[in-house]
């Protein structure tokens, strides 16, 4: 049992009640609801003073909050993600709106259109800004790629392919990356990524990491062999080459030609691990959720909401999602089954088409 519904669980009956009445009649009107409110539409009879009780135990288990003094109550963030996460009615499809995403996605052109028009039936009738993600290209061959920093743990990895498609990835860098760093990294890239596909150019990079670490190791045991050094942490990341007399670690004693040569090994083989998590970290796919106000970091908008559904290739493969932005009163109910009918619909077309 997941926390939400071991906290609704461990509730009385009244006030699970009073918490969903509260909760949805917020998503219906925005307004905060208050006691007198509910006792018209409670399943037995109770008095305002009472359901006023309920509320503020509620509001001390920071469910419900109080925008203003002697107001009624409104859903907390952690009100509305226990609710959708331990309450929520999932209601059914209508046929209206099943037709007018089956009608957006009729015309057999580009994948483009197809995702343009999909976007525009999921913004009509939603009432909320679409989100759509489309196809990650992993087998097309990569012409030339870009890391651009975005922000403080942000970047975007822009991926130019060979057929003229442009994809835009979000992701966190690794750990002490700068912008030239970052530039190096797609420098280094481009110089062998022409003709190879995502996967392939990764691969690449893991083969380079192992013969760097060959050549350092055996360069290594040469001086820890001599009594020269000695490896310190060996095979972790924290690893370190120290050199016996001095007790200085690498980079810190005088220069020989072994010792530049290990500094010089050790530096290849940090920015090809670098660039291999930049890879993979570009490859990664998110699965299904509903994003809730802070907890929505794609795109750190407090009081928003996303509802986003991953579609799928014939292969069972995630290769792009759909979903839909809106306020945090979004009606769950009625947008989550519009946004995974509309993800499967799209995966099955660009199924069919593969």
């Amino acid at each position: 049992m997941d926390e939400a519904s071991k906290v609704i669980s461990e509730m009385s009956d009244r006030s699970r009640e009073v918490f969903r009445r509260v909760v949805e009649g917020y998503l219906q009107t925005g307004d905060p609801v208050g006691s007198r409110t509910l006792t018209r539409s409670m399943s037995e009879k109770v008095s305002a003073a009472t359901i006023r009780n309920v509320m503020q135990d509620l509001e001390f288990l920071g469910l419900l909050d109080s925008p203003h003094v002697s107001s009624g109550r409104i859903p907390t963030q952690m009100g509305l993600r226990m609710f959708v996460d331990g309450l929520l009615e999932i209601g059914n499809l209508s046929s209206e709106d099943r037709e007018v995403i089956e009608s957006s996605a009729g015309e057999n052109d580009s994948v483009g259109g197809l995702l343009d028009r999909v976007g525009s039936a999921l913004s009509g009738i939603t009432q909320g800004a679409s989100l759509v993600l489309a196809p990650k290209n992993e087998s097309a061959p990569i012409k030339h790629v870009e890391f651009v920093s975005l922000a403080p743990g942000r970047a975007l990895a822009v991926l130019v392919f060979a057929d003229g498609q442009v994809e835009n990835r979000v992701f966190t860098p690794p750990a002490g990356q700068t912008p030239s760093s970052m530039r190096e990294a797609a420098n280094f890239l481009n110089a062998v990524a022409e003709g190879r596909s995502l996967s392939e150019l990764a691969d690449v990079i893991r083969r380079e990491i192992a013969s760097r670490r060959s050549e350092l190791d055996r360069l290594a045991a040469d001086m820890v062999e001599a009594g020269t050094a000695v490896w310190q942490d060996p095979g972790e990341s924290n690893e370190r080459l120290i050199v016996r007399g001095r007790a200085n670690l690498l980079g810190d004693g005088p220069p020989s030609e072994d010792l530049e040569r290990v500094r010089k090994l050790f530096d290849d083989l940090e920015r090809k691990r670098d660039i291999a998590a930049f890879l993979d970290l570009a490859e990664a796919g998110e699965g299904v959720r509903i994003f809730i106000g802070s907890e929505n970091k794609l795109f750190s908008l407090s009081g928003s909401s996303l509802v986003v559904s991953p579609y799928m290739n014939a292969d069972r493969k995630i290769i792009g999602a759909v979903g839909v932005i809106g306020p945090t009163r979004l009606n769950y109910g009625r947008v989550v089954p519009v946004v995974e009918y509309t993800a499967q619909l799209v995966g099955k077309i660009l199924g069919d088409r593969a």
